[in-house]
Formats: structure tokens, C-alpha cells, sequence
């Protein structure tokens, strides 16, 4: 560690502009909050499902858990995101990256759907995602066919992803909240050994906090990454916050020197995310919730995760307008 304290910048690689009611506090506060935050850059996206108020519920839930109402694919997420991001003046828009996701991964057309909004506004969408397939209970609230990374509507839109040039940010469980072993792991790493020409960004590297509810810490979860990022150089991991606790950080807040050692390893392969839905206040502080483990990290790497990799792994006609 260096003998003072680094100041960092960040780009925040995870972001939902709207929740799972598809409302949102507005670009006003997201540009607040990133001033406030030292975000530098964020991937906004929006939510691809809209939670259901039963008609059997007195009161709205808050959340896509909150009863037991289903939810649905809903592609206006897209619109939403796109309209809040064309209202910025184009210093500040450069500094927003739109990912699309409302689309149904379980339908074919969805790769044709894709391609009908990135001929609509072009040069606007910088990535997809993310996709919601394994996801904790709310994969069994979703109307229709269970999601998974590795199926044929999913490879349609891999292709297109390569075609575009645009990275593909996954949310696929690594497990169920019960089995301690990898369970769901060949859903994800299929498409990565398939699909070479595609940056797959895993969500919170497959975790979840259902997951640690029930299971506290995946002992597997170190190893498997190990071998998957040496295996896969297309492979970058989103740290949201199911991330920093209980791996990159112990109980009392201190590093782990097994993921610190992981890290610099792969420099290039990791980057912050907050996963925040629709409400920005104090955005920042879930960013600055992982700088015990950069101080960790030598200085060069620990800015590579906290900003810089993200900005790499956006579309290669998109880097060349970016600034430093």
C-alpha cells in the first residue's frame, strides 16, 4: 500500500435508470449523484421486466419480492432509458452508456428486436444488458420460459452482439440458493467458450444476496473464476455489491489477500458496479464501499477497476470519442 490516501474516480459498470415499477428519481439526481460520487462514467440500463400489482394485492409492493405477483418482459425499459439520455446536453451524454435489455431472452425474435432499436437510434446503444436468466426467485415470477444464458434465442443475440461490437452484460446464477456446487455454471460458460468475439460482463460474478441468505459464501466461487478467467479471455466480472462482501472484504471490513492476489492477476477483467434501481442518492458511497480492497491493490490496478476497465470494455468506436 501506498503511505497516503489515493483518491480514486469511477465508473459505475452497473446501473438501472428505472426499478421494477419502470420509475425512476430522474436524470437530474443521476448526474447529481455522479458529481457528488466522482463517477466519472456510468452503463445505464434500464429493468426488462415490470413487476405486476395483483389484483389480489391492497397494497403496491416495493419490490420484485415483495408478494407473490408475477412480472413480465417489458420493452419500454428501453425508451425510457433512451429519452433520459437525450435530454443531456453532449458533454454530459458522453458520459452515460446506455445498455439495451428489454427484450424477452427466451424468444427467438429477440435478436431481430434488437436490431430494429439499434437502426432506430444509432450509435446510441453501447452494450446489452443486463439480461436477467437465473435470478434468484424472480426467475420463477417472470411469465413464461425459464431464461438461460446458453439458449438458442441467447446465441441469436450473441451473434448480434459481435456483429455490433457491443459487450453482453449476463445476470446467470452460479448456483440455486441450496446447492453448494456450481449448479447452473454451464449455462454461462457454453457461451463464453462459444462466442469468443463477445465480452460477457458477469453480473456479480454469479452471486447473489438470496443466495447468501441461504448459503452465507460459495467456497467454490474463488476457484471457479480462477480457472474461468485464465480459460476464457473474453470473461470480465462486474463486483456489485453481493461481491464485496463476504469475498473481497472479511467481516471486519479487511481484504482478502486470495481475491487481491485474483485481481491483479487478470487487471483488466474486473470492474464496480453499485446495481442500484432507480434511486440515486448516495450512489457514491457504494462505490467508495470497495476502496479497502483497491488500497489493497497496487495503485495502476486499483484505478483500472475502479474506472478504467469499464471504458474498455465498451464498443471500440465509442472508446475513440472518450476522453480522458
Amino acid at each position: 500500500m501506498d503511505g497516503f490516501a489515493r483518491e480514486y474516480r469511477y465508473s459505475d459498470a452497473h446501473l438501472h435508470y428505472v426499478d421494477f415499477f419502470q420509475e425512476s428519481e430522474g436524470m437530474t439526481s443521476l448526474v447529481e449523484a455522479m458529481a457528488a460520487g466522482a463517477i466519472d462514467h456510468v452503463m445505464i440500463s434500464g429493468i426488462p421486466v415490470a413487476k405486476k400489482w395483483h389484483e389480489d394485492e391492497p397494497k403496491r409492493p416495493r419490490y420484485y419480492a415483495g408478494d407473490d405477483a408475477g412480472a413480465y418482459w417489458y420493452s419500454a425499459t428501453d425508451v425510457f432509458v433512451a429519452a433520459a439520455v437525450k435530454q443531456l446536453p453532449a458533454a454530459q451524454r458522453e458520459r452515460l452508456h446506455p445498455f439495451l435489455s428489454g427484450f424477452n431472452p427466451t424468444d427467438k425474435n429477440a435478436d431481430a428486436h434488437i436490431r430494429r432499436m439499434l437502426e432506430l437510434d444509432p450509435g446510441l446503444w453501447q452494450g446489452i444488458g443486463e439480461v436477467f436468466t437465473r435470478h434468484d426467485d424472480l426467475t420463477a415470477l417472470i411469465y413464461g420460459d425459464t431464461p438461460r444464458a446458453n439458449n438458442e434465442a441467447m446465441t441469436r443475440v450473441y451473434h448480434l452482439a459481435a456483429e455490433y461490437d457491443l459487450p453482453v452484460m449476463l445476470h446467470s446464477n452460479i448456483t440455486s440458493k441450496r446447492e453448494r456446487n456450481p449448479l447452473y455454471l454451464a449455462e454461462i460458460e457454453e457461451p463464453l467458450r462459444n462466442h469468443p468475439h463477445v465480452r460477457f460482463i458477469w453480473a456479480h460474478g454469479g452471486t447473489s444476496l438470496e443466495i447468501h441468505r441461504h448459503q452465507e459464501k460459495l467456497d467454490f466461487l474463488l476457484p471457479t473464476l480462477t480457472r474461468m478467467l485464465e480459460a476464457y479471455p473474453n470473461l470480465y466480472i462486474d463486483l456489485s455489491w453481493s461481491m464485496l462482501q463476504p469475498y473481497l472484504l472479511d467481516e471486519k471490513g479487511r481484504p482478502d489477500p486470495a481475491w487481491v492476489e485474483l485481481v491483479k492477476r487478470y487487471p483488466a477483467r474486473f470492474m464496480l458496479g453499485s446495481d442500484v434501481v432507480g434511486r440515486f442518492e448516495g450512489l457514491g458511497d457504494y462505490l467508495n464501499a470497495f476502496d479497502p480492497f483497491l488500497d489493497a491493490l497496487p495503485e495502476k490496478v486499483a484505478q483500472q477497476v475502479a474506472r478504467d476497465n469499464f471504458i474498455a470494455v465498451l464498443p471500440r468506436k465509442r472508446q475513440a470519442h472518450l476522453s480522458d
